[in-house]
């Protein structure tokens, strides 16, 4: 899988996810959601590999993970996030409040209820178009 297949994999997933929120399929509209994410911090970190490089171990590993706060850091993210998230925090709640939303979102959740509020909640903290944690990412992707 390379970086184009991990951006159209994010964008299908965000479209999947509203199309189940319209017809009230909150678990799985919050399930994937959240994978949207993964997906877009994954083509993030593809941008960031060298061709024909040999992986580090320890990076390979790292990245082999569905931990958002994880794959933010190896995506080169982290201090990016905090820098705009003091930007836009000024101007209402901001890219901080949707990515700690965000962040607390794990591949467990294909194994719970999710509630419409939470999918909704969900939903728009990764597609607020001024926002959201999706568009940000892919400013960089």
């Amino acid at each position: 899988m390379n970086r184009s297949d991990l951006q159209q994999l994010a964008d299908d997933r965000v479209l999947d996810a509203e199309a189940l929120l319209a017809t009230g399929r909150w678990s799985a509209a919050y399930y994937l959601a959240g994978y949207s994410v993964e997906c877009a911090l994954k083509a993030c970190i593809a941008k960031r590999t060298k061709e024909f490089d040999f992986p580090d171990r320890d990076f390979a590993r790292d990245v082999f993970t569905h931990d958002l706060t994880n794959l933010l850091r190896h995506a080169g993210l982290k201090d990016r996030l905090l820098s705009d998230s003091a930007i836009n925090g000024a101007v209402g709640p901001g890219l901080s409040s949707n990515w700690l939303i965000v962040k607390d979102w794990s591949e467990q959740a294909r194994y719970r209820r999710a509630t419409e509020a939470d999918a909704r909640r969900l939903a728009l903290a990764v597609t607020d178009p001024a926002e959201g944690v999706l568009p940000w990412i892919k400013l960089d992707w």
